[in-house]
């Protein structure tokens, strides 16, 4: 099932397509020349019983006639099905839409778009028919600090903000999206405001609250989503905290740990279980003995 922060993300597409241009062309995708872009539904349906529904598509329009669409998918991590259908995703929409389709991925971390730029080989011949992903992760996309531009393109400045949390000129970039967004207004500002909140990491939560008070006064969380999500935030944080004093004990102690020991622990959720896991810290001669 979607998560709260894909779903968002794929609202930022269909509620602007225009956002797709200047991310392809900071990856270095040569765009034909076009007049507007809009979205089209992302339904591709195939001659067998399935169904298949891309995240989002764009289409790029010249002259009235389609010259170009995109099929935006959002990766979270990498997933083997997905060389499987989006290949389908691509087919059909181009023969349904009648233009040169190709596909866009975007991915939270590098590791994830390493796997998925890794070219699709979907048949036989001399040469092999493939098809060669494009992928955006949260590097290559756009630093956005000038406010003209931001508000030219809120959705932009939503995700710049959202990929460079750390960045030497966060500030700046938190500055411009606050300018963007409080040209919108209503709904769509206070999800975004809120969006950014609950996916920043813990650590830059404060500063991002103190600039959202200081430029909206009174404000409070106008969606489920906001409310709900932003308290399984702290959760998490909390959660993290609690892994990384697990850590802790067993490198004090001299107990070399393996990367997926580490992982297991820091991915976990649970904080009845860490605290056992931290109790048991204190006892164990093997990290591996911990999970036991």
């Amino acid at each position: 099932m979607p998560s709260a922060p894909h779903e968002v993300v794929i609202d930022l597409f269909q509620h602007q397509p225009a956002l797709v241009a200047p991310l392809l062309t900071g990856l270095g995708c040569e765009l034909p020349e076009y007049e507007t872009i809009t979205t089209v539904p992302g339904d591709a349906t195939v001659l067998a019983p399935t169904e298949y529904h891309a995240d989002a598509v764009v289409a790029f329009h010249q002259g009235g006639s389609r010259i170009l669409a995109v099929v935006v998918e959002v990766q979270r991590r990498p997933d083997p099905d997905k060389r499987w259908s989006w290949p389908v995703y691509v087919a059909s929409l181009r023969a349904k839409l009648r233009c040169r389709t190709l596909l866009l991925v975007l991915c939270p971390d590098a590791r994830t778009a390493r796997w998925a730029a890794k070219p699709i080989d979907i048949g036989y011949g001399n040469p092999s028919i493939g098809l060669c992903p494009i992928v955006l992760d949260p590097a290559g996309v756009p630093v956005v600090t000038d406010l003209r531009a931001a508000a030219a393109l809120p959705e932009l400045a939503v995700l710049s903000a959202l990929a460079h949390p750390e960045h030497p000129e966060h500030r700046s970039i938190w500055l411009a999206l606050l300018s963007a967004l409080s040209t919108l207004g209503g709904d769509r500002a206070a999800l975004y405001y809120d969006f950014i909140l609950s996916t920043l990491p813990v650590a830059a939560q404060t500063e991002w609250e103190a600039l959202m008070a200081a430029g909206l006064q009174g404000y409070e969380y106008r969606s489920d989503f906001a409310r709900t999500y932003f308290a399984e935030g702290e959760a998490r944080g909390e959660a993290r905290g609690e892994a990384k004093s697990v850590l802790t004990v067993l490198d004090a102690r001299g107990i070399a740990v393996s990367d997926e020991v580490r992982d297991h622990i820091l991915n976990c959720g649970d904080l009845d279980q860490l605290q056992r896991w931290l109790r048991k810290a204190l006892e164990v001669n093997r990290a591996a003995d911990l999970l036991d």
